[in-house]
């Protein structure tokens, strides 16, 4: 009964969220009526009810893969009774349907969210708001209910399932999946209160102040989604790399560019009431690359390592619900310009000049990555095959990319308003000798090309401009949310400054070896002592036992395995990475010749942890951020009240 319990419950969901957009309508035409506080908290409870009956369907889900009910299809398809009880959970949204039912529970959630806390807004604004929000639930739970049902029986049941992909056997997918949704759909936050303030003609600081902390979650999730996808194809698939370009990879990326102009943009309008029309405009943008994401992803039009839940016969169904939403946003975002009053003028040279440079330059790199990510994909309906990969990507966006970390260490130097070019160039001299000086010690001593060289530099120079603002501040006084811009700007100096390091000095060994002979790769030797068997929870191995030594270290031993799956038929290579302060190596075993050799491929890849420490910071410095507003905005309520 526990499946149809959760399709009941999606059932009511959808009932609640039709009644939820009916009492929005309500709500916004008789915000200042007798009866609007009424209908109001009717909406509210609505809200609040729809996002506990999702959640309790998902739960639902999770509870069949934990208890390997081996009478749902989706359970058949994607688990094992012999998996670890870790991987039957995460399993649950390891697949197309119950990654679907994981984004729309987080969909009602944050309408409950934004039901239960939202305070500020005029009532006819956050009662449009929670019924954009709603509408959009209604078309994912037809989605589920039509063409993605997760509850659907299977009879007879086999006696065990297929198993969940092996590349998914991992702690990874237990968080990655999440964090990438709860940014994805946190930006359709950011929508709803955009829709909401275009229909009710309520775009000002108020909107921007309500909106900013939805922006600054999402943007946090993204953040980290896209870290902890990074670091878990680069140490489980086996290739060494950290990006790829891969078409998932940008599905993912493009979200997070349009979300940080965004969150750029959105700090202008609360506090300093400008870029009103500019700052709609992209969180329509920032939603729609999430949902082309979607489409990407799930459609099956993509082939991808990453693409693991694809389903082509369910491509049009999101396509429909993509022009819906995004169509009629725009539509209404053409309709209602006219009516956004302009906001507060600035002159070129200040810090929302500034920023509005960051904007254009992720908005150019978003149309690389867009254009890059898309265009096979209309090439091949025109019946030409051709593929984008890494060379057009780097060479298009990295001159913008570093434009932009110029324009980074720039923006937060200026004064609001309105400023001068000399005061600027002033604060930008230590900087500009820190990236100088730098440049020149890794390209003429530490022979790398001239290219990573520049941007190491540049990476340098962002960070001294970070912590400028800072210098003559009384540290105890300074607002947290000033803390976390600091955080935040010196974690893309030091990610970027790994991914040069990588691209410079990374060394790769390919050499077939039999036991007792050594391979050397950077400052180690490495020494294959012996392949021997190995037997896991669900999965058997060839492991070799390598011997590591470095000149002035003690030897240590790595085990790199050749893992075989039996649910399903799987082979995997387990890298064995060995971290030190500054770098990894990274070993993989390959196949053997038959005579006694065998494939031993290594990387010595310098400070390349610097890549996710930095995409760490960034969102520790986003979560500053978000505490310090949140902080500030409720004391200023308190002393209004």
């Amino acid at each position: 009964m526990i499946a149809e319990a959760g399709l009941a419950a999606l059932w009511l969901a959808t009932g609640f969220a039709l009644v939820q957009v009916l009492l929005a309508w309500g709500a916004a035409k008789g915000a200042d009526q007798a009866g609007g506080p009424m209908v109001m908290a009717a909406l509210r409870r609505v809200a609040i009810v729809q996002g506990l009956l999702a959640l309790a369907a998902f739960l639902l889900l999770v509870t069949l893969f934990v208890q390997s009910d081996m009478s749902v299809l989706l359970v058949v398809e994607n688990s094992h009774s012999m998996k670890p009880l870790i991987y039957k959970i995460a399993g649950a949204w390891g697949n197309h349907e119950g990654s679907m039912l994981l984004w729309v529970t987080v969909l009602a959630i944050s309408g409950a969210g934004v039901a239960l806390f939202e305070k500020r807004l005029p009532r006819g604004t956050l009662a449009a708001t929670l019924g954009a929000q709603a509408a959009i639930a209604i078309g994912f739970y037809a989605f589920l209910a039509f063409a993605s049902n997760p509850f659907v029986r299977v009879s007879p049941p086999p006696l065990d399932g297929q198993g969940l992909n092996p590349l998914l056997q991992d702690p990874g997918l237990a968080f990655h999946p999440p964090t990438l949704y709860l940014g994805y759909v946190g930006l359709s936050v950011a929508f709803s209160f955009a829709v909401g303030a275009l229909l009710m003609r309520d775009v000002g600081p108020a909107f921007a102040r309500a909106m900013r902390p939805w922006v600054l979650a999402a943007w946090i999730f993204l953040t980290i989604g896209i870290t902890a996808g990074s670091y878990w194809a680069y140490y489980e698939l086996g290739w060494g790399g950290w990006w790829f370009w891969d078409p998932v990879e940008n599905a993912s990326l493009m979200p997070w560019l349009a979300a940080t102009a965004l969150l750029h943009s959105v700090s202008v309008l609360a506090t300093r009431d400008g870029l009103r029309a500019w700052t709609v405009m992209l969180a329509v943008v920032a939603f729609s690359m999430s949902m082309i994401g979607t489409f990407l992803v799930r459609s099956g039009i993509l082939i991808s390592v990453h693409a693991f839940a694809v389903d082509p016969t369910r491509g049009g169904f999101i396509l429909a619900l993509l022009g819906l939403y995004i169509g009629g946003a725009l539509a209404l975002f053409g309709a209602r310009i006219g009516t956004v009053k302009q906001g507060a003028t600035f002159e070129l040279v200040s810090r929302e000049g500034a920023l509005v440079l960051n904007n254009l330059l992720l908005s150019v790199i978003l149309g690389v990555v867009f254009i890059g990510t898309l265009y096979p994909l209309v090439a091949q309906a025109a019946g030409v095959q051709l593929s984008i990969g890494a060379p057009f990507f780097e060479k298009a966006a990295v001159p913008v990319g570093l434009a932009l970390v110029a324009a980074t260490a720039a923006g937060p130097l200026l004064k609001w308003r309105r400023d001068q070019w000399n005061a600027l160039f002033g604060k930008l001299l230590v900087p500009v000798g820190v990236a100088g000086v730098a440049f020149a010690l890794v390209f003429a001593l530490g022979g790398a090309q001239w290219l990573p060289a520049l941007v190491l530099g540049l990476a340098a120079g962002l960070a001294v401009a970070s912590v400028i603002p800072l210098i003559r501040r009384n540290l105890r006084r300074t607002p947290l949310h000033l803390y976390g811009m600091v955080v935040a700007h010196l974690g893309i100096a030091v990610s970027i400054a790994g991914m040069a390091a990588d691209g410079a000095f990374k060394v790769e060994r390919l050499a077939a070896i039999a036991v007792g002979q050594n391979v050397s790769v950077g400052p180690y030797r490495v020494e294959l002592l012996e392949v021997r068997p190995a037997v896991g929870p669900n999965w058997s191995a060839l492991e070799a036992h390598l011997k590591v030594t470095r000149i002035g270290s003690a030897p240590f031993d790595l085990f790199p395995q050749q893992r075989f799956f039996a649910n399903p038929p799987t082979n995997t290579n387990e890298a064995a990475i060995a971290t030190e302060l500054d770098g990894q190596l990274y070993t993989v075993i390959g196949q053997g010749d038959g005579e006694g050799r065998w494939q031993i491929r290594a990387w010595w890849k310098p400070f390349v942890t610097l890549i996710w420490a930095g995409g760490a910071m960034i969102a520790l410095g986003g979560l500053l951020s978000l505490i310090g507003r949140v902080r500030r905005e409720r004391r200023d309520a308190e002393e209004a009240a």
